[in-house]
């Protein structure tokens, strides 16, 4: 315990002393700042006496240009900073020589990818925490409307799931680290993955729907839904997906579905699910992500063991 403790203490240090890690700060802050003002702009002007969740909107509102939410920014940079905490983690160290060097004092093996995973969780759980903390003051300034106590509950669920979406691109960057010799060949490999699932996986979903259910202006109702059911399903295997639904039943606390069909044939909001109806909503996309978490971590914990470490 007291060689996990050491490295985790190490590793943390390093992470928030690092330029890297600095400047990423710098950008999610910058963004977090730059999309509340636009939101608190926004909400100012479309508060009606029968608005509920005020404060949440904070989190979900955007301006002109439907992108520009805080929501999008933080799904966005959160895979680069789990990627930038984990993709050089093992490698590096077993490139400099110092891993060998490590392991050759009374340290368990498993303490150090141990210690790094937790150093860096600990380093992504402070920083998403900070970023909603700031924007949620700033918010509350600007608009002047306190949180009720469920959203201050859905917010405390958002942050649990922004760590655990994190989580799961650092363990993906640690497996790659642990897997490549190269810190090259590593971060592409992260970086070439999340592009693929974030942009080309919703895209191949929409084609491969259009191409076994295609649908037009005289299509069923039937063939609609089965063209939507495919593209879903087909769309579920990227994690951004996955983070996207459960974000959503968190800080829109409608039903998605009823949502759209309520504002289509009504124009009014429907009434908001409770937060545990919510949380029934998203446990199978959470309980995906933890698993494809911990999967990961178990696939470079089990690498790291096994390989033959040479001192240089």
């Amino acid at each position: 315990m007291s060689g996990l403790i050491a490295v985790f203490w190490k590793e943390l240090a390093d992470h928030f002393n690092s330029k890297r890690f600095i400047i990423l700060s710098l950008l999610v802050y910058l963004a977090g700042i730059a999309t509340i003002y636009v939101a608190a702009q926004n909400i100012r002007t479309g508060i009606t006496e029968t608005t509920q969740f005020i404060f949440l909107r904070l989190f979900t509102v955007s301006g002109e240009v439907q992108v520009f939410s805080f929501l999008f920014f933080l799904s966005f940079f959160i895979p680069i900073i789990g990627i930038a905490l984990g993709f050089d983690s093992i490698n590096s160290e077993r490139t400099s020589g110092n891993l060998s060097r490590v392991l050759s004092q009374p340290l368990y093996r498993d303490s150090v990818v141990n210690g790094k995973f937790l150093a860096g969780l600990v380093t992504l759980s402070i920083l998403v925490i900070s970023i909603v903390i700031l924007v949620g003051g700033m918010g509350l300034r600007m608009i002047g409307v306190p949180p009720t106590a469920e959203e201050i509950l859905r917010l405390f669920a958002f942050i649990f799931v922004c760590i655990i979406y994190g989580a799961f691109w650092m363990s993906l960057a640690i497996l790659f680290s642990v897997f490549f010799n190269r810190i090259a060949t590593s971060a592409l490999a992260s970086i070439a993955l999340w592009i693929f699932l974030f942009l080309f996986v919703p895209i191949i979903a929409g084609v491969v729907a259009g191409a076994l259910a295609p649908v037009d202006q005289n299509s069923s109702l039937e063939m609609i839904a089965r063209n939507n059911e495919i593209s879903h399903s087909i769309a579920l295997i990227s994690p951004s997906t996955l983070y996207g639904e459960v974000i959503q039943a968190l800080l829109i606390p409608s039903h998605p579905v009823m949502w759209m069909v309520s504002m289509y044939y009504t124009g009014m909001e429907p009434n908001p699910l409770p937060l545990s109806q919510s949380l029934l909503i998203i446990w199978p996309q959470l309980t995906t992500l933890i698993a494809l978490t911990a999967l990961c971590f178990a696939g470079s914990y089990i690498k790291f063991m096994r390989e033959e470490i040479r001192s240089t």
